[in-house]
């Protein structure tokens, strides 16, 4: 995904292609309450894109049950599908997760997940849009 077209849309554009719960969450980082979202139990084998711009973002085989109440995953699809900045919002100090092609929210990633990399990517349903396959 090197060299990655950036998808740049206007805030009314990106209303108009967002359900209000998804543009809430992906343009104005907001979260969804807890074992809420439709992905949270899903176990059907996939991969998980971008609600915003469909951009492959986690594979189902990287789903794991945290307990958390968002879909959790050891890692994105490639090391270049996401992009992580520091957000020190409500007092504390998280990594916020955005999709690379289009800096849409997604949600946040902490050292506290499985083997073999200790992370936990704990994303909003959604942010996610799933497309069911072989992975």
């Amino acid at each position: 995904m090197q060299g990655m077209e950036k998808l740049n849309l206007t805030e009314a554009e990106w209303r108009e292609r967002l359900t209000p719960e998804q543009y809430h969450i992906l343009r104005e980082h907001g979260t969804e309450p807890r074992f809420s979202g439709p992905y949270n139990g899903n176990k059907e084998a996939g991969v998980y894109h971008c609600a915003g711009c469909g951009l492959p973002l986690f594979e189902s085989t990287r789903k794991y049950e945290s307990g958390s109440g968002w879909p959790s995953f050891t890692a994105p699809i490639t090391g270049d599908a996401v992009s992580e900045l520091v957000d020190a919002s409500h007092g504390m100090r998280r990594v916020e997760i955005r999709c690379a092609r289009c800096e849409g929210h997604l949600g946040h990633v902490f050292p506290d997940g499985p083997a073999p990399n200790g992370l936990r990517y704990c994303m909003n349903s959604a942010s996610l849009a799933f497309e069911p396959g072989e992975r």
